[in-house]
């Protein structure tokens, strides 16, 4: 297989780019993530439908106003939130005001008043168990407007009149008018199966049907299943993976195809395959990065990595088994299914939960952290280099330590575990790492973290 086969050289950085433009935002419209993207994917529709479909399995959808890439999921993964007008991830009651807004745009016309619309979606949030939306308390007002401004800047509302913020603080005295886009609305949900048709959320995870596949299609499944893991997760252990992925995961051909494809370096060690995005093309997420949290972030996992590392014959952290990814997995289904809605299965139309048929992985041993350890070396590291910091995290350095490790978690540069965290190889990429402190002369400075 030849990615980008029809791809001139002069040419392969432009697709390249309406690539990772996809990868990074699989619903693009006119206006989203901002006007030059749809006109780039629609040039090379062709194309880009062809190779993501062969490399990963994805489909491309295209119509005159969007254009949608239909994922397929390994993994639950929460490292990707939706964010808020103020770039807070979703919680809960958000998504679920997300999903009863779409409902009820469905069923509108060209346009709808803000609070027609939110009196539509308190009457739906009623009748769901734990939810419940009340106009009069600003809290779910604000939750309520966070999702429209979700969809709104994603092109499926544009506000006609009014002001959205305006009815947050008074809907008594103030209104907002929205035209609908229905193409658009019809575009962002697109789920692989229906709700009442599932009993487990690992219904919506590609299943392992090598069973009934022949030898070629099962090499060919195992390639785009490698391939997609290294696109959508900043690292993919070696000791992460069944063996039958292990062989499609150090083939140079996944490295060249990738490369091909996203226009970025694949790199490969003896722990694992990561591609290599310094320069934040691909990636929603930087580091090393700008802001308090990410530098401190940086200078703990380089303290992490010497510690560590071989040069330390003092004190040896001990070494501990990580959690598999199946394990992550059980564990994470588990507290989803926990909530999902039974009584709305309809059991005739529910298939079976299916059967990973994975195989066993023995879990890998690495160093433990303890939280006493990373206590006490964020408390160093706030004194050390504190005139960068800003003051509310000079103030509070184990908010800014839960912070810090949340962002190396999601990064697989450590693992979090009861009482603390293990150190993952990729962690060693930042040992010897050094800072130069510059004291803080603007109180602003990285306030924005």
């Amino acid at each position: 297989m030849r990615v980008a086969h029809e791809v001139g050289p002069l040419e392969l950085a432009d697709y390249q780019r309406a690539v990772r433009l996809l990868l990074r935002h699989p619903l693009i419209t006119a206006a989203y993530p901002d006007r030059s993207a749809l006109p780039l994917v629609r040039r090379w529709a062709t194309q880009l439908r062809a190779d993501l479909f062969e490399t990963l399995g994805y489909r491309l959808l295209t119509t005159g106003d969007t254009a949608r890439l239909l994922r397929v999921q390994d993994e639950l993964d929460a490292t990707r939130p939706a964010l808020t007008r103020t770039d807070r991830p979703f919680d809960r009651r958000r998504y679920a005001y997300l999903m009863l807004t779409l409902a009820a745009l469905g069923r509108a016309g060209t346009q709808i008043a803000l609070g027609e619309l939110a009196d539509a979606v308190a009457a739906d949030a009623t009748r769901i168990d734990g939810l419940g939306m009340d106009t009069e308390r600003k809290p779910d007002r604000d939750a309520f407007v966070d999702a429209v401004a979700w969809l709104e800047r994603r092109g499926a509302l544009a506000l006609a009149d009014g002001s959205a913020v305006d009815w947050v603080n008074n809907p008594d005295r103030a209104e907002a008018l929205y035209d609908i886009d229905r193409e658009i609305v019809g575009a962002i949900y697109r789920p692989s199966r229906v709700l009442q048709h599932m009993r487990s959320v690992t219904a919506l995870l590609e299943g392992d049907s090598s069973l009934a596949q022949g030898r070629e299609t099962t090499r060919r499944t195992a390639a785009r299943k490698a391939r997609r893991l290294v696109l959508e997760q900043p690292v993919v252990y070696f000791a992460d993976v069944a063996e039958s992925l292990r062989g499609q995961l150090r083939s140079p051909a996944l490295a060249e195809d990738l490369e091909r494809l996203t226009g970025l370096g694949v790199e490969r060690r003896a722990e694992g395959v990561a591609i290599i995005d310094i320069s934040g093309r691909l990636s929603d997420v930087r580091f090393p990065g700008g802001g308090t949290v990410a530098q401190a972030a940086l200078l703990l996992a380089a303290r992490i990595a010497v510690y560590c590392g071989p040069n330390n014959r003092v004190s040896r952290p001990a070494l501990l088994p990580v959690p598999t990814a199946a394990e992550r997995l059980a564990e994470a289904a588990a507290r989803i299914d926990s909530a999902l809605p039974y009584r709305t299965v309809l059991e005739e139309l529910a298939g079976d939960v299916p059967a990973s048929g994975a195989e066993q992985i023995e879990p890998a041993t690495y160093p433990f952290l303890p939280d006493a350890w990373l206590r006490r070396a964020m408390k160093e590291l706030v004194g050390q280099y504190g005139a960068a910091f800003g003051a509310q995290w000079r103030a509070d350095p184990d908010r800014l330590l839960g912070q810090a490790v949340a962002l190396l978690a999601g990064l697989r540069l450590v693992a979090t575990v009861e009482g603390g965290v293990l150190a993952l190889p990729l962690l060693a990429r930042y040992r010897g790492v050094t800072a130069e402190v510059k004291s803080r002369t603007q109180p602003t400075l990285f306030e924005d973290a």
